[in-house]
């Protein structure tokens, strides 16, 4: 009796440490290919996992935030899905690039052509968005999931700062500082002052090595006329000497 009891102790622990680690489900989430600076343009993808064994995701709708307009989305191409884009006008039109802006994408749909994301399987789809608001360090989304069976889940919950993670939450896309004006494309300043400085250095090497061969030039001749002087004046010595033996 007493390992019966212990063996139905041991079985219920068990559960409930396999059910205490288990990992909690899958969601819609949202992540940044490369850098996704405030006030810059970015490449993401949605990743969605399919979270049934009897279903497989046939829809996905995602819907921008309103707070923060994107003057440009731009859908990749999805093998096997087809994407609509819905827009909408608003109150307030936006500046791009010098132009107003006075309609934008609003959400976007996928929808597959074929069986979709079965059961174990997960499908990203890419979105090119910009410019990303430079007063905002977070863009939260929200998803609509749909199977093959009709079921519908909404991934539409925020999270809120010091509560647990809800159960169906929204992608959020997080910002970073936005990068600094002229980045990447000021890298031939220090290049070019380098090669200034070194143009220089070469113009006072060669005035210098010029002012060298200048002075040894002088030197030259000097040595060469004090030369002569000194050969005429042997000769008019000899001369002389001669002349004075003679006489």
């Amino acid at each position: 009796m007493r390992l019966a009891r212990l063996g139905v102790v041991g079985a219920t622990a068990a559960t409930g440490l396999a059910l205490f680690c288990a990992p909690a489900f899958a969601h819609v989430s949202v992540q940044p290919e490369g850098p996704a600076a405030k006030g810059g343009y970015a490449t993401v993808s949605f990743k969605v996992p399919n979270e049934r064994d009897e279903a497989s995701t046939t829809k996905l709708e995602v819907s921008f935030p309103e707070e923060h307009p994107l003057a440009s989305v731009m859908p990749q191409p999805v093998p096997g899905w087809k994407a609509k884009v819905t827009k909408s006008t608003l109150d307030k039109p936006l500046e791009s690039h010098g132009k107003k802006i006075t309609e934008v994408v609003s959400k976007v749909t996928w929808t597959a052509d074929g069986k979709g994301v079965e059961p174990g399987f997960f499908q990203k789809f890419p979105l090119s968005l910009g410019q990303l608001p430079e007063d905002s360090d977070e863009l939260v989304f929200k998803a609509v999931q749909t199977y093959s069976n009709k079921e519908v889940v909404r991934w539409i919950e925020p999270q809120q700062e010091g509560q647990p993670e809800p159960e169906n939450p929204a992608p959020v896309l997080q910002l970073t500082a936005a990068e600094e004006e002229g980045h990447g494309h000021g890298g031939g300043t220090d290049a070019d002052e380098a090669a200034e400085e070194s143009g220089k250095s070469g113009e006072k090497s060669a005035e210098s090595a010029s002012g060298d061969d200048g002075g040894s030039d002088t030197t030259a001749r000097v040595l060469g006329i004090a030369g002569i002087v000194v050969g005429v004046a042997g000769v008019a010595f000899g001369v002389l000497a001669g002349r004075r033996r003679t006489s």
